[in-house]
């Protein structure tokens, strides 16, 4: 299913180039400004820098969904700056008997986050983009498309442990003369 939307999309897109080029150029500059001032400029608003973030249980499903975003935003031509996973969000979820504190079961949880950076997509290309990721998205699978936040970027970074253990002997240091 996946893959024959992006063969639609990709098809939709050949249709769109080939009547570009039949299509006659009208002047669009003004009396006073020459046109090579204006075919910089793009038709649509574009957006800076938007986050796609997936999250899931299952690994091999969320890792193939990450490859078909690849693949569409390949079709429509967007281009991906960054992509990154976030280590697994391990949870425990204990089942108790009725009415006491006895554990009937108990179930081990990973969810497996990939975030996925683009920018300068063009609003018209960003609204194909979400439909069809909604469409393709898997059972299980969450999808989050947010803004460009600085500290979203923040947790993909490990402290460094050694670092922050000298940094607080240089504290103490400075404290005690």
């Amino acid at each position: 299913m996946a893959l024959n939307l992006i063969k639609q999309i990709a098809v939709i897109r050949q249709r769109l180039l080939a009547t570009k080029t039949l299509s006659a150029k009208f002047y669009t500059g003004s009396l006073y400004e020459p046109d090579y001032l204006e075919t910089g400029k793009p038709k649509f608003p574009l957006l800076s820098t938007i986050n796609v973030q997936i999250k899931g249980y299952n690994y091999p499903v969320l890792e193939c969904y990450q490859s078909f975003i690849h693949k569409l935003a390949d079709v429509i031509q967007i281009d991906i700056d960054n992509g990154w996973p976030l280590p697994p969000q391990e949870f425990t979820i204990q089942k108790y008997k009725t009415a006491t504190t006895i554990i009937m079961s108990k179930y081990y949880l990973k969810i497996y986050e990939r975030n996925i950076q683009m920018s300068e997509v063009p609003s018209i290309k960003c609204s194909v983009l979400i439909r069809a990721l909604e469409a393709a998205l898997p059972q299980g699978v969450t999808l989050n498309i947010n803004i460009y936040d600085p500290i979203s970027e923040e947790k993909r970074y490990v402290p460094d442990k050694e670092l922050i253990d000298l940094k607080a002997s240089l504290d103490t240091l400075k404290n005690k003369t």
